[in-house]
């Protein structure tokens, strides 16, 4: 009992500390995805607003009625009055207007963007923004003049330099992206224009103000080469306040997409980052580091959880323990007990130990076990008493084959005496046909010895027909003599061939025995064929003798649980299916029926067993 208890201790404080491990892994895989899905589900709103936003402004650049617009407007300093419109650059002016108001409000984000399409002269502009406001006439010219200008407008492609303060207001303290991107003419290489478009940072605020972030843990929006921190609702630009200490940590990922870093904080502490792409638009992303204090709490909750756990585990022992003191320890003693009687020889049932519960259960099974060896040792002596009996009888039945073969070879020599050498030919057969059957138990006998009684059955099947049937033999080499088939398997076949198919022609008839090599699934095999010149067989017939034993109804007494479908069972159940036995027939012509067996001969070996 203290072993079982040191052994239970020791169980809980494994279980408990591998649990903990455990748990602590789950919580902290747990925490890395919730975080990367958080970050993933705005990544990806983000991802599409930018996405529509990028495609509105090459749609800017690119779209006919605009560049038709600008290329119009180039060169003139203010927009016509109607009495000097001659052109009609006011309805183009104003149906330019309206088709980038189509296409502004198709935009899911709109509300968050403004947008300005001016001529490179800068005096002719249109304008677009979802909140009421007016436009400074001098509004394409203050952007056209901002730092962030010409760094944006002479890029490749869409380049990202981070926030910038409206540069259009100088009340207006928000912040925007902004997009600036050449605008070409549609016929040549030359540069008409150009378009901005403003995105506020409402657009990243208001997805994250809803963003599940604990106390200690931050957040950050990297744009370009550029890091932004989210607090109190807005993005304020920062030094990353961390190094990384390790590179990539795969464990508890996600997505192949999403990096995990194990970095120090400034203040020495060591965190987990998690950072997520936001997809098509490159040097974007999205970081979180992860709240440690969140990570302790679960994990202080857990740790009581678990001391709880072994506090009842070693109480529920302490119980145990006792309950089986007192309710099993005591029956058992007393079966050991019994046991100890049975072994030195007290095979009495006793009554005591059948009590009311599964230990009596044991108790009633070891009387019953009492009670069972006294019945064995009872009916082991009956038994080698009737084994003597059997033994005796089987000396007597031995005298009977004897006496067969002596009353047998009687009967040939008074026959050969008197001149009737058909009956001394009978005789013989059958005496050797008896000693075939009686001798030796082997299941597989050389080809030999298989047509020698076939030879001693037809001989006596020639006097039943008066002579009427032949048989020949036509063996391929001598070799094939010594290969093994089974025992009486060619018998029925040429009884078969006797009784159906020639007894039925009322004429002479003649069966054929050849044996020969051939080959299956490239291994050397025997063929043996028998052919008789009978009635036929139709397929019907041939599908009922190889499925049914039909021979067993019209067997001579020697073989009569001996047919054609218990040896073809025989030679697949030893060989496989392809090996066995094939009929192939034509009514009133003739019938043959092939043996096909794997090639092997005798060996020395089972010449001794014979």
């Amino acid at each position: 009992m203290i072993l079982t208890a040191a052994v239970t201790l020791l169980i809980t404080v494994l279980t408990t500390t591998v649990c903990f491990s455990v748990f602590q892994s789950f919580l902290r895989k747990n925490q890395i995805q919730s975080a990367e899905f958080s970050l993933q589900v705005v990544s990806n709103n983000l991802a599409t607003d930018m996405k529509d936003i990028i495609y509105f402004s090459k749609w800017c650049c690119s779209n006919g009625v605009i560049q038709d617009y600008l290329e119009a407007f180039k060169d003139l300093n203010k927009l016509p009055t109607a009495s000097d419109d001659s052109n009609n650059l006011r309805p183009m002016a104003l149906s330019s207007h309206n088709r980038l108001k189509e296409e502004y409000y198709k935009i899911r984000s709109y509300q968050y963007i403004r947008v300005i399409v001016s001529t490179t002269n800068e005096k002719n502009f249109l304008y677009m923004t979802s909140s009421v406001s007016t436009s400074s006439p001098y509004a394409a010219k203050i952007i056209r003049d901002s730092d962030f200008f010409s760094p944006l407008f002479e890029a490749d492609d869409f380049l990202w330099t981070g926030l910038i303060h409206d540069p259009l207001s100088s009340v207006n303290s928000g912040q925007f992206i902004p997009i600036v991107r050449p605008v070409y003419d549609k016929f040549n290489s030359s540069i008409i224009g150009w378009t901005y478009v403003e995105i506020s940072t409402r657009l990243f605020t208001d997805y994250l103000s809803s963003y599940p972030l604990p106390e200690d843990s931050q957040l950050f929006i990297n744009i370009g080469d550029k890091t932004y921190r989210f607090q109190s609702d807005t993005l304020v630009e920062t030094k990353k306040p961390y190094h990384i200490t390790q590179n990539s940590i795969r464990k508890g990922s996600l997505s192949t997409r999403t990096l995990i870093q194990s970095v120090m904080m400034n203040d020495g502490d060591k965190r987990i980052l998690v950072e997520r792409p936001i997809d098509s638009i490159n040097g974007w992303s999205i970081t979180q580091i992860l709240s440690e204090q969140q990570f302790k709490q679960q994990k202080n909750l857990y740790t009581w959880l678990i001391i709880g756990i072994c506090v009842g585990i070693v109480s529920l022992g302490i119980l145990l323990a006792f309950l089986l003191n007192r309710f099993i320890m005591d029956p058992i003693h007393k079966l050991s007990s019994k046991i100890n009687s049975i072994s030195a020889g007290d095979f009495s049932r006793d009554e005591t130990i059948e009590w009311n519960h599964e230990l009596g259960q044991v108790g009633s099974g070891i009387n019953n076990m009492s009670d069972n060896i006294l019945m064995l040792m009872e009916k082991r002596v009956a038994d080698e008493k009737q084994k003597k009996d059997l033994e005796y009888q089987i000396l007597q039945s031995q005298i009977n084959p004897h006496f067969l073969y002596n009353t047998l070879n009687s009967i040939k020599w008074m026959a050969t005496i008197q001149n009737a050498g058909g009956i001394a030919d009978m005789t013989t057969a059958l005496a050797r046909l008896l000693k075939n059957v009686s001798k030796g138990t082997a299941s597989m006998i050389p080809l030999r010895e298989e047509l020698d009684l076939i030879k001693d059955y037809f001989l006596i099947q020639q006097y039943r027909y008066g002579g009427s049937v032949t048989i020949d033999y036509e063996i391929q080499s001598d070799e094939l003599y010594d290969c093994l088939i089974h025992r009486f398997s060619l018998q029925p076949i040429i009884e078969n061939a006797l009784f159906h198919g020639i007894e039925p022609t009322q004429t002479a008839g003649r069966i054929i025995v050849t044996a020969q090599t051939t080959e299956i699934a490239g291994g050397k095999a025997l063929m043996i064929q028998v052919t008789d010149n009978g009635i036929g067989m139709s397929e019907d017939m041939i599908e009922k003798v190889l499925k049914e034993d039909t021979e067993s109804h019209n067997k001579t007494e020697f073989f009569r649980h001996v047919g054609i479908n218990n040896v073809n069972k025989r030679i697949q159940y030893d060989f496989g299916p392809e090996y066995g036995i094939t009929i192939t027939s034509r009514q009133g012509e003739f019938t043959t029926m092939t043996i096909m067996l794997p090639y092997v001969l005798r060996t020395e070996n089972q010449s001794a067993e014979r």
